[in-house]
C-alpha cells in the first residue's frame, strides 16, 4: 500500500515547509517526478496483480487510472497559479494542501482489493472536493453547488454501505478476488434485487447517469479550475471504475440493468442536444462529460471484453480531453471574466497560438482519427451493436451531435466578430502552453500503443 501512496503523501511536507516564493516550483516539480514514477505501473505483467499486498494491488484495469491520477496532479497545480496570484500566502498553501490531500484517497480507491477500504476512500474524496468548491469557487452559488454534490453523493452511498455489510455477513469476506468466485449475493430474490440496485446507484450518481447528473454542471460551473479538472478527469472515473469492478459480482438474471442501460444511452443523446443550446462554456463542457460517461456506463453494463476495453480507453481519453477543455475555458475566463460564449467570441486573431490548442482539443472531443477517443467510441458502438442492433441509432445520433456541438464551440470561441468591450487582452504565456502540451502529448502517444490502457487482454 505504501509503495503506491507514499510518494504522494511525501508531497505534504514539501508543501508545508517550502519557501513561499518556491512553493509552486517545488510542488509542481515533485508532482511531475511522481507522474514519471507512475509510468512503470503501465508495464504489462503476466500476473493478475502487480505490487500485491493484503490491501492493495495494481491490475490492468487500475494501472492506467492510477497513472492518470498522478499525471494530472501537477497539471492542476500548474493551472491554478494565475487563479491564486493575488491570494494571501496561507490560502495558497491551503489550496495546494487540499489538492494533495485528495490524491492518496483517489490512488487508494483505484488500487484497493478490499471492498470496505474502497468504500472509505471513495467517500473520503468528497471532503477535499467540497472544500475546493465552497472555499475557492468564483460565485456565491458555490455553496448551493457544494450542497448538491454532498447530498447526491451521501444519499446514493448509504445503501452501498449497507449492501457491503450485508455482503460480508453472507460471504464472510470483502476481498474482491474472492468475492468474484461467488455467483450471487443472496438466495432471497428481493434481497438480491435491492443489493444489486444499491451497488449500482452509488456509482451511477458518481459517473453520472443522466437523471442523477444535476449536481455535476452546478459543481463544474462554480468550481475553480483545479476543481473542474479533478471532477472531470478523476472523480467521474471513480464511478466508471466502481461499475466495472462491481458489475461482475452482480446477478443480472432479473434484467435490472435494462432501465439503466436505456437511460444512459438516452442521456448521451439528450445531454448532447443540451450542449447545442448551451450559452455557458463551462456548463457545455460539463454536459459533454455526462454524454461521454453515458457510453462508459452502457459499456460497463453489457460486460463483454470489447465493451470493457472501450470503456477503459474512453475513460482515459475523456479524462485528458475534458481536463484540457476546462483549462482552455479557464484561459478565456481569466482574460474576459465571463463564461458566456457570445461575449468571448472571435479570440483567434488576438490569441493565435491558443487557437491551435482549441482546434486540437475540439477535434479530440469529436473523436477524429488518429485519437484514442475514436478507437474507444468505435469499440463501444460495435460491442453495443453486436449486443443489440437498434442501439446504433442512439449511439450514432449522439456521435453526430457531439461533432456538432464541438464544432459550434470551436467556431463561437475562435471566429466571428470580436465583442466591442474587449479592447486589450493579455498574451498567452509559456505556462499555459506547457499545460496544454502535457494534456495533448499523452493522447497522441497512447494511440501508438493503446493496449496499455485497454484493460485486461481478451
Amino acid at each position: 500500500m505504501l509503495k503506491i501512496i507514499l510518494p504522494t503523501i511525501m508531497l505534504l511536507p514539501t508543501t508545508l515547509f517550502s519557501p513561499q516564493k518556491l512553493l509552486w516550483t517545488y510542488t509542481t516539480a515533485y508532482g511531475l517526478l511522481i507522474a514519471s514514477y507512475s509510468l512503470q505501473w503501465l508495464s504489462p505483467s503476466y500476473y493478475p496483480y502487480k505490487n500485491l499486498t493484503p490491501w492493495t494491488g495494481i491490475d490492468q484495469i487500475s494501472s492506467s487510472l492510477l497513472t492518470l491520477s498522478c499525471w494530472l496532479l501537477p497539471l492542476m497545480i500548474l493551472a491554478s497559479q494565475n487563479h491564486l496570484q493575488y491570494e494571501p500566502p496561507v490560502r495558497k498553501r491551503m489550496f495546494t494542501l487540499s489538492l494533495i490531500t485528495i490524491q492518496p484517497f483517489i490512488l487508494l480507491a483505484f488500487s484497493t482489493t478490499e471492498l470496505t477500504l474502497f468504500y472509505i476512500s471513495f467517500e473520503a474524496t468528497l471532503i477535499p472536493t467540497l472544500i475546493l468548491i465552497t472555499r475557492w469557487g468564483n460565485q456565491p452559488e458555490r455553496l448551493s453547488a457544494g450542497i448538491y454534490l454532498m447530498f447526491y453523493t451521501l444519499i446514493s452511498s448509504l445503501p452501498l454501505l449497507i449492501t457491503i455489510m450485508h455482503l460480508h455477513t453472507q460471504i464472510g469476506t470483502l476481498y474482491l478476488p474472492l468475492i468474484k468466485l461467488t455467483s450471487h449475493i443472496s438466495t432471497n430474490s428481493w434481497t438480491n434485487l435491492l443489493s444489486n440496485l444499491a451497488l449500482l446507484m452509488a456509482f451511477m450518481v458518481k459517473a453520472p447517469l443522466y437523471g442523477f447528473h444535476l449536481w455535476l454542471p452546478k459543481a463544474h460551473v462554480e468550481a475553480p479550475i483545479a476543481g473542474s479538472m479533478l471532477l472531470a478527469a478523476l472523480l467521474l472515473k471513480l464511478g466508471g471504475y466502481g461499475l466495472m469492478r462491481l458489475t461482475t459480482l452482480m446477478d443480472f438474471t432479473n434484467n435490472l440493468f435494462y432501465p439503466f442501460l436505456t437511460m444512459a444511452m438516452w442521456g448521451a443523446l439528450m445531454t448532447s442536444s443540451i450542449c447545442l443550446r448551451q450559452t455557458d462554456l463551462k456548463a457545455l463542457i460539463a454536459y459533454s462529460s455526462v454524454s461521454h460517461m453515458g457510453l462508459v456506463i452502457t459499456a460497463s453494463l453489457i460486460q463483454t471484453h470489447w465493451s470493457f476495453a472501450g470503456a477503459m480507453i474512453l475513460m482515459i481519453s475523456h479524462g485528458l480531453t475534458s481536463s484540457m477543455l476546462f483549462c482552455l475555458a479557464n484561459t478565456n475566463y481569466e482574460r474576459t471574466h465571463t463564461r458566456i460564449l457570445l461575449l468571448t467570441r472571435g479570440l483567434q486573431p488576438l490569441l493565435p497560438l491558443m487557437a491551435i490548442w482549441w482546434i486540437l482539443a475540439n477535434l479530440t472531443n469529436m473523436a477524429l482519427p488518429p485519437t484514442t477517443n475514436l478507437m474507444a467510441e468505435l469499440t463501444i458502438m460495435i460491442s453495443l451493436f453486436n449486443w443489440s442492433p437498434p442501439t446504433i441509432i442512439l449511439t450514432g445520433t449522439a456521435t453526430l451531435l457531439t461533432s456538432l456541438y464541438s464544432l459550434s464551440m470551436l467556431l463561437t470561441t475562435q471566429y466571428g466578430t470580436l465583442p466591442t468591450h474587449i479592447t486589450s487582452i493579455q498574451n498567452s504565456n509559456t505556462r499555459e502552453h506547457l499545460l496544454m502540451t502535457l494534456h495533448i502529448l499523452p493522447m497522441l502517444l497512447l494511440i501508438l500503443k493503446p493496449e496499455i490502457i485497454s484493460g485486461p487482454p481478451c
